[in-house]
Order: structure tokens, then C-alpha cells, then sequence
């Protein structure tokens, strides 16, 4: 059976008798005509059964395919399950979207990152980088394709825009303000450090080399400052809990609350990491803040509904996201990679912590 020939652009042209470029703007730059015009023009399209410019012809002849790539450093359930990121992402996609940008969300994997073959078959414009690790194939494979590149966290990559967290400010701030309260024993509860998921204890050593900065730069806050208060870090229990299931870190909670020698204080590097805890605590009797202290960090919604409310380390999430759109932006419009910034984060103090017995 032969199929009836497709109507094209410029058969509306010929059925209005106008040229190929005014049925063109009449899709993709209305407002070059008149408001009647662009409706005899769509009349003539609906009677033709024609549906309008080809997407993917359109974006070779602009070279644009009119998405940016959003690399994601965990699976593809993160982006719909960590309440940090969901943040960031929404206010980033609201940014793009006032100038019609789609999001092509890439899933990371093992290697801190998307693969490099996803990131180098992907219609995209431009690449966002959302908290990789150092030294991910997906960055390689972005450079490969000359994309601009937005950094949201981390790593570092030179010639790339950056919007990032005083993550060691965060840390710094946490640490003290139990020490203030008289704490002097502690427990670290860990996002992942190590590239391979996993869950258990950990030395100072080997989280320090960690491929993701933005725990190497809260650890480090921790551990200096309780050096500095005189407290052996060599003492202190760290654990990792890698992914965002609240039952494998409340395992990893109840590994630090049940030492012979059980801290009075849990530093907690996210605030999902922190609500875990607080649940952990409740299971064996531990009353929270009187028998432990728990920070958390990110101040996510489930913060100010966690009983009792969480103490936390407050950063802008939803600035971040939108400054990161808006430097995407730029890009794209042709302007200078602009210098890196390092949004403030502030200590919110709530009912989760208080004087140490």
C-alpha cells in the first residue's frame, strides 16, 4: 500500500502565498507576524494535515538541539527521591524553561558519573555537572564535545562555570555549636566517600580520599575542628552510608549509638542522613537531644518536620539552581564563563540539640 505524501513547509506557503520563512516564524517566531496572519497561516497547516517543522531537521540546520545535559553522579531515582536535589533541579529547570530549554536527565553510575558514550551521544547544547566525582568519564567525554560546562558542587574542572556550597564552612559551624553545647563525644555519619556503594566504618584516611569533594570538604571540617578543640579525631567513629535508603542508614546510626562508649553527638552529613538517626535513637530509647545530638546538614523540608525538628546546616539549595539556569543561560547566548561562586550557608539551630549530660 503506498502511503499518501507527507505535506511540507512549503506547500502551507504556497496554499497561503507566502514564503517558506513567514509558515517557519509562524511556528517558531510569532511574533515577527500579525496576530491574523499567523492564523491564516495555521488554518491552511490543519487543512493540509500539516503538524509543523521537523524537530530533528530543524536542529541540523541550527545545529541546536534546544536541551541541556543533566548529569547526575547516582541513578535516575535520585533525581525524584533526594529532596537536595530535587530542589536544585526544579529551580533550574524553572530557570531554562523561560527560554523553552528541555532537560535531558543523564543517570550516573560506579564511576561517579553518566557513561562517557551516553554523555557523547547526547542531543544536548550544554552539560550540567551535578555533584560528580573527581575524575568522572562523563566530564572527559564533555570536553571531547567541546560543550559548555556548568558545575553545580563539584569537581572542580578548569574552564567551567561552578556554583557551589561552603560545604567545610557548613562543617565548621556544626562542629562548634556542639562543642559550645560541651560535647566531647562524637560520631561522623557519612554520605558515600568510597566509589563503589557500600555501607560500614571508615578511617579518617580513607574518607579523605574521597572522590566526591564536597565530603571530603565537610569531613575535613569536622575532624579540624574537633582537632583544634582537643579532641583526638583518631577517636572519632566515622560510617558510610552510600545511596539514600533511610533503612541502611539507620543501620549505620545504630553501628555509632551502639559503641561501648556511645557518643553524645552525631554530626550528620545530610539531612536525610540526620532523619535516619533520629530514628535509630528512638529505637533504643535515646531520647533526642538529651541523650544525643544530631546535626544534619542541607535544611530539606524534612528538617522542620522531623520530631523533634532537626538542627542543620541551611544552604540555599533553590539559589543554586537557579543561578546555575541562569549562568546556562549565558552560555548559551555566547557570554564568558563567568567566575566560580560559593554560596553562605548558616547553622539553624532547632530541637535536636542540646547540653551534653
Amino acid at each position: 500500500m503506498t502511503g499518501r505524501r507527507r505535506p511540507t513547509l512549503d506547500d502551507v506557503a504556497d496554499a497561503v502565498g507566502v514564503s517558506r520563512a513567514t509558515v517557519s516564524n509562524a511556528y517558531n517566531r510569532p511574533d515577527q507576524l500579525s496576530a491574523q496572519l499567523r492564523e491564516e497561516v495555521l488554518r491552511a497547516a490543519k487543512r493540509l494535515g500539516y503538524t509543523g517543522p521537523n524537530p530533528v531537521a530543524r536542529s541540523l540546520a541550527t545545529k541546536r538541539s534546544g536541551a541541556i545535559a543533566f548529569m547526575l553522579d547516582t541513578g535516575l531515582s535520585a533525581a525524584f527521591s533526594d529532596p537536595a536535589l530535587s530542589i536544585t533541579l526544579d529551580a533550574l529547570s524553572a530557570a531554562v524553561d523561560s527560554e523553552g530549554h528541555a532537560l535531558l536527565l543523564l543517570p550516573g553510575g560506579d564511576d561517579g558519573g553518566p557513561r562517557a558514550d551516553r554523555v557523547l551521544a547526547a542531543q544536548a547544547d550544554l552539560a550540567v555537572a551535578y555533584s560528580l566525582a573527581d575524575g568522572a568519564p562523563a566530564l572527559r567525554a564533555v570536553r571531547q564535545r567541546g560543550l559548555p560546562l556548568v558545575v553545580i558542587d563539584q569537581p572542580v574542572v578548569p574552564g567551567a562555570a561552578r556554583v557551589s556550597t561552603d560545604d567545610r564552612g557548613g562543617a565548621v559551624a556544626a562542629a562548634r555549636h556542639l562543642l559550645e553545647l560541651g560535647h566531647r563525644r562524637f560520631g561522623i555519619l557519612s554520605a558515600q566517600c568510597l566509589s563503589a556503594p557500600r555501607g560500614g566504618p571508615l578511617t579518617a584516611e580513607q574518607a579523605a580520599r574521597s572522590r566526591f569533594r564536597d565530603n571530603r570538604e565537610r569531613l575535613a571540617g569536622y575532624l579540624d575542628t574537633l582537632g583544634e578543640a582537643g579532641i583526638s579525631t583518631d577517636s572519632v567513629p566515622i560510617w558510610e552510608s552510600s545511596g539514600l535508603s533511610r533503612d541502611d542508614a539507620k543501620m549505620g546510626a545504630a553501628a555509632l549509638l551502639d559503641r561501648p562508649e556511645r557518643p553524645t553527638a552525631l554530626l550528620c552529613m545530610s539531612d536525610e542522613l540526620a532523619v535516619a538517626a533520629l530514628a535509630a535513637a528512638k529505637e533504643r530509647g535515646l531520647s533526642v537531644p538529651d541523650d544525643v545530638s544530631i546535626v544534619g546538614f542541607d535544611d530539606t523540608p524534612v528538617a522542620r518536620w522531623a520530631e523533634p525538628q532537626l538542627t542543620t546546616i541551611h544552604q540555599d539549595l533553590v539559589g543554586k539552581g537557579r543561578l546555575a539556569g541562569e549562568i546556562a543561560l549565558r552560555l548559551l547566548a555566547g557570554h564568558r564563563v563567568p567566575d566560580p561562586t560559593t554560596l553562605d550557608v548558616e547553622l539553624t539551630v532547632r530541637g535536636s540539640t542540646g547540653p551534653a549530660r
